[in-house]
Parts: structure tokens; C-alpha cells; sequence
């Protein structure tokens, strides 16, 4: 991917940086070399991104070419509107309470250069503003009122108002930076394309195990991309990639939707996408999704508080009880009494005012099929955790049989395969039951488990080289111009 830095004037810019192209903006917006360039990253350093100036033409134009630049509108439009997500406002909040705290004065100035400042003391605060608003060079004012300290103000600055006595520190950071992703491995040969993971290995039920990570890493080189671990602290690293792969359990007011989001509008390949994410993750879409398009599933009601009696009497008990949002066997309840059904619904309704309930249809195992770009790519049978009705009880798992998609029951395989192309092309894990030997979707996962000695004991790497594969499939059918 080739990398450039847009300013005013080439001539009075003082950083030289190794493996990255300096260019003035009116010849970036104007020069055919640059408007026919694929795969690029910009480093938008013009002086000012006011509307309809340079700095501004810049990023809009480099967004029309499927460059990548930094800062993008979105992050224009965010600065001059001091805009950023309730989750993440919170969060930001509480670190400025914290750092700022022991400040004799009311005011204070912050200045950020690449995600980093100068103390360290401010380096948690500096990554975080700069994650919410990824900009080269920013300036964050504060004031305490009532002992209460608010960000009041952040925008960019332009080199020339960079202090002498940082301009040291500004190389390093941005040498660092905008290095990052052309160190070259130690591998003879260089892949075409750079691929970001979120992932965490201390979250407590993460979708995959390191070793999975590990082996992915393996093949998606085989296939053609440099790998990296991320995390959340690694938001405004973004545009230096060509793909997200997202490893961790996703939910919509949650770090993991902002990502995919981000990445979608980057042009990324992104894996879970924001609308697979959406549809689910909330199992009253689900329901709805699947009865409509006729395929089978357990007897279902959206159930609210004017309609509980009806659970009753469609369903009978005892029978399972769903939180919309609900992940890995939790928020999943099962009641086998009228009390019990009719605490268990009420404690649901103080989050959501739909809860699901679902017929009560017990089996040995569920099937799980995870299904890639509208295709099967493996099955599992996951039993259920020991004297307990799911494949989850606590920390105690149920044994999980992994078997070719070949020998899995056609009928479960076709029923999954339909479900799933209802969400979208991306990577779904589909739960299903055989009652009298039909399947009956019992729900669609947008981040399936991926263990290393699990889902992949059959097809062992060939599985992780076909997921990069799809994504490869899917960079080159962007680079085309064709759908992703």
C-alpha cells in the first residue's frame, strides 16, 4: 500500500519519514499519477480543513479515489461539531475527571501529535482523543467549572503552530506511526494486503482461543496478508488497513460495532459487517426474519408486558425465554411454571420491552453450521454441558463433535445455509435443532465460535485459508470497482 503525506507546501515541510512520499496538495488534487493510484493512504498535514479549502478537498477527493485519509470527512465533520458516540463520551469523560484532577489551574491545553502527547501521564487521554477524532495533529482545551472539567474545544493544527521544544518528539511519533505497517516481515515475500484482528484474549468468553488466532495469522499470509493484532485502543489505526476481521463477541452499543462501522466507511473488508451485526444480534429481528421467509423454527412470540397470557397458551411450559441482545447461553432463561415464567419475563422487561419465547424443545445436541459468503464451510454438534438443558452451564461446556459438511444431514445443511443468506455474505455460525428428524433454526451468530481444535478439527488450516480467502475475493472485487 503506498503511503503519502499531503501538505501546503513540500518545500517547507521538515520531516522525512523512510518509505513515505511527500506531496503538495494542488498536486495531489490536480495530478493524474496520484487520482489513479490504488491502495493508498493519505496523511492529510494541509494547514487548515475548513470547508472547501485544501485541506478539506483533500480528504473529500481522497475518499472519492478508495484512498485512505487521515483525517476523513467523518472526522472533519466531528471536530467542528465536537461529535462523538454516548459510549465513548462516557468513557472519555471519566479519564478527563481522572488525569486533570490534581490541576491547580481551571484550563488546560492538551496537544496531540499522532495519538500520543508528551507526558506520559496524559498518554491513556491522548490515545482516546485522538481514537474519537484520528487526525495527525490535534489541540484539546479543557475548563473546570464546579470542579468539573469538560473538553471544550478540539481541532487540528497545522505544523508551523507546533512549539520548537516538541518538534523532536513529533518526528519520533510520526516516524513511528507511519512506519508501523512497513516494517517488513521476516518472510522472503511481501503480501499484497494488511489485515487488522480485534481481538482480546482476556475477554472471558472471546469467539476464538489465541491459538486460532495464531493459525488464522498462518494462512491469511498463505493467501496473501500481513496480519496484526488490535485491540480498542487501536480505533484511529483503522485506515492503515485493508481488512477487519472482528474476534470478539459484537454488540451494538459496544466497541465492536463502532469498528465495523468505521471500517465499512474506510472501504475496509470488514468481518462482522455493522448490518450482520445489527440483524444478529437482536433475536426479535430474528424471529420476525424467519418466519416471514418461512423457514422453520421453534414456536415463537415477541412477548411484552400486555401479553404474557399468550405465552401460555401457544407455547405452554415449560419454555425458553430470550433477551433480544443476549450472547454465548446468557440472558437465555427457561420456565417451567407460571410464577417462574412470570419473573423471569418481568426481570427481562426492565432492558428491552420485547422479550422472546420460544417452545420448550429439548435435545442432545444443537447443530451448529458455520456458513462463509452464502457456502457451508463447516459443522459441529455441540452437546449439552452435563445434567444441564444447554451446551453451557457456568464454566462447564458440553463435548462438541466436529464432522465434514459432506456428512452433516443435507437437510440440516440446507436449512442453514437458507437462514443465513437472509442476514448477508458474511460469516455466520447457524444453531439448529433436528425434532423428528427436521431442523429448526434456533438462532443465527454473526461472530461464531472459531476454536483452534474444534471447528477447525476437520478441515485444520484449510478452513482459516478459506476465510482469507473471502476476503481477498472481496479487496480485489473493490479494487475492481465490482461489488464487494
Amino acid at each position: 500500500m503506498n503511503t503519502l503525506i499531503v501538505v501546503n507546501n513540500p518545500d517547507n515541510w521538515p520531516l522525512h519519514i523512510p518509505g513515505v512520499q511527500v506531496v503538495g496538495a494542488r498536486a495531489y488534487l490536480t495530478d493524474r499519477r496520484f487520482s489513479d493510484l490504488k491502495g493508498t493512504k493519505v496523511f492529510n498535514l494541509c494547514r487548515y480543513y475548513t470547508y472547501q479549502r485544501l485541506g478539506y478537498y483533500v480528504s473529500l477527493l481522497a475518499e472519492a479515489r478508495g484512498h485512505r485519509p487521515l483525517p476523513d470527512i467523518n472526522t472533519i465533520t466531528n471536530l467542528r461539531n465536537l461529535s462523538m458516540p454516548r459510549g465513548e463520551s462516557q468513557e472519555l469523560d471519566e479519564e478527563i475527571q481522572r488525569v486533570l484532577k490534581p490541576l491547580k489551574s481551571d484550563e488546560f491545553t492538551v496537544s496531540i501529535y499522532f495519538g500520543r502527547n508528551m507526558a506520559a501521564r496524559y498518554k491513556r487521554l491522548a490515545l482516546m482523543l485522538f481514537n474519537l477524532f484520528p487526525a495527525p495533529f490535534l489541540r484539546a482545551e479543557f475548563v473546570r467549572e464546579a470542579k468539573w472539567w469538560s473538553l471544550t474545544h478540539i481541532g487540528t493544527i497545522p505544523y508551523s503552530e507546533v512549539p520548537e521544544s516538541h518538534k523532536e518528539f513529533v518526528q519520533t511519533s510520526a516516524a513511528e506511526y507511519l512506519t508501523r505497517a512497513h516494517r517488513r516481515p521476516s518472510r522472503r515475500n511481501r503480501p499484497r494486503y494488511d489485515m487488522a484482528i480485534l481481538f482480546d484474549p482476556d475477554e472471558e468468553h472471546r469467539p476464538s482461543n489465541e491459538r486460532a488466532i495464531k493459525r488464522f495469522i498462518d494462512a491469511a499470509w498463505d493467501v496473501g496478508f500481513n496480519s496484526e493484532v488490535i485491540s480498542k485502543g487501536d480505533y484511529g489505526r483503522l485506515a492503515e488497513f485493508d481488512a477487519l476481521f472482528i474476534r470478539e463477541t459484537t454488540a451494538v452499543n459496544h466497541h465492536t460495532y463502532r469498528f465495523s462501522r468505521r471500517a465499512s466507511n474506510l472501504g475496509l473488508v470488514v468481518m462482522d459487517d455493522p448490518l450482520s451485526i445489527l440483524r444478529c444480534t437482536n433475536k426479535v429481528y430474528l424471529a420476525e426474519l424467519l418466519e416471514h421467509a418461512n423457514i422453520p423454527a421453534p414456536r415463537t412470540i415477541i412477548a411484552h408486558e400486555d401479553n404474557l397470557d399468550d405465552v401460555i397458551v401457544h407455547l405452554g411450559l415449560p419454555c425458553v425465554l430470550k433477551r433480544p441482545d443476549g450472547a454465548f447461553s446468557q440472558g437465555v432463561k427457561k420456565a417451567t411454571d407460571v410464577d417462574e415464567l412470570r419473573r423471569i419475563i418481568e426481570s427481562m422487561l426492565e432492558d428491552s420491552d420485547l422479550v422472546i419465547a420460544q417452545e420448550w424443545t429439548p435435545t442432545d445436541y444443537d447443530w451448529r453450521i458455520g456458513v462463509i459468503d452464502g457456502k457451508p464451510l463447516y459443522a459441529c454438534r455441540y452437546h449439552m454441558a452435563a445434567r444441564h438443558w444447554q451446551i453451557a452451564s457456568g464454566d462447564d461446556f458440553g463435548k462438541v463433535d466436529t464432522m465434514a459438511v459432506a456428512d452433516a444431514p443435507p437437510k440440516v445443511i440446507d436449512v442453514a445455509v437458507r437462514a443465513a443468506n437472509q442476514i448477508g455474505r458474511g460469516l455466520y455460525g447457524v444453531d439448529l435443532k433436528e425434532v423428528n428428524g427436521q431442523p429448526m433454526i434456533i438462532e443465527v451468530n454473526d461472530n461464531p465460535n472459531l476454536d483452534a481444535g474444534y471447528e477447525d478439527a476437520v478441515l485444520k488450516e484449510e478452513l482459516w485459508r478459506e476465510i482469507a480467502r473471502v476476503f481477498l475475493k472481496r479487496i480485489e472485487a473493490k479494487r475492481a470497482g465490482g461489488a464487494p
